[in-house]
């Protein structure tokens, strides 16, 4: 594996995540008092930003990764955003299962990986 194409890759999929996790979660806090319609107008704009992203960081990835390391390393990377996410914007709990979901994705890791 070229470590110079996954730095890349998990570089450009961190901020499609940043986009994603906006996109999908994001209008629970700030637009949950418009119509439904403006919710999903606003997270298909921000979507556009995440494939934008995505589509390059998969091709990158793809030519050194399996697709299946591809899916776990976006898996990964989801879990690494969201957490925060979850926690500073949408002032949710941090709760011990995030631990255990974190720990389930170092075993997928290792599987995948190996």
């Amino acid at each position: 594996m070229n470590p110079t194409v996954f730095a890349q890759t998990a570089g450009l999929l961190v901020l499609s995540n940043l986009f994603m996790t906006w996109a999908w979660y994001g209008h629970l806090k700030t637009l949950h008092d418009k119509p439904l319609w403006i919710a999903i107008a606003a997270s298909w704009g921000i979507a556009l930003f995440e494939y934008m992203l995505m589509v390059p960081a998969n091709r990158a990835g793809f030519t050194t990764m399996s697709l299946a390391q591809l899916k776990i390393l976006q898996e990964v990377i989801t879990l690494l955003v969201f957490v925060p996410f979850a926690l500073l914007v949408m002032k949710q709990p941090l709760k011990l299962d995030f631990l255990w979901a974190a720990l389930c994705m170092c075993g997928a890791v290792y599987f995948i990986f190996r």
